[in-house]
């Protein structure tokens, strides 16, 4: 099954406004993403103008239907956070309940989960 990684492409980290740069931090990050997710069958990602956690930019939401969800925050766009954020979404994709141990989960984003939401109950 297919896991999301919705990334916010407005994010802007603490003195974003004295750095001379023509894109947020969220668009930078994004890129990295997407470059880490090419490829990837099972990880899609997307973007979307804010994930209304400005204190805790840079934002992700990992989400796959009928699993637990997750926002991800106060990340500064690496090669090596976006790597943790993809192979934590394709562990996600994997799972039958979006639910990893620990142990399991890369090291780049321990310490950065932000929420875990349930999945939306069965309409039918």
């Amino acid at each position: 099954m297919t896991t999301w990684i919705t990334t916010c492409d407005t994010c802007k980290l603490d003195g974003w406004e004295g750095r001379d740069t023509a894109k947020t931090d969220g668009e930078s990050f994004a890129e990295l993403i997407e470059t880490a997710a090419a490829g990837q069958v099972a990880v899609r990602t997307r973007r979307v103008s804010c994930l209304m956690g400005c204190k805790n930019a840079c934002n992700v939401a990992i989400q796959g239907k009928g699993k637990l969800n997750y926002t991800l925050g106060a990340f500064v766009p690496s090669h090596e956070a976006a790597e943790g954020i993809v192979a934590y979404a394709l562990a996600h994709a994997e799972s039958d309940t979006g639910r990893m141990p620990f142990r399991e989960w890369p090291q780049a984003i321990k310490g950065h989960f932000v929420t875990r939401h349930p999945p939306l109950p069965d309409d039918s």
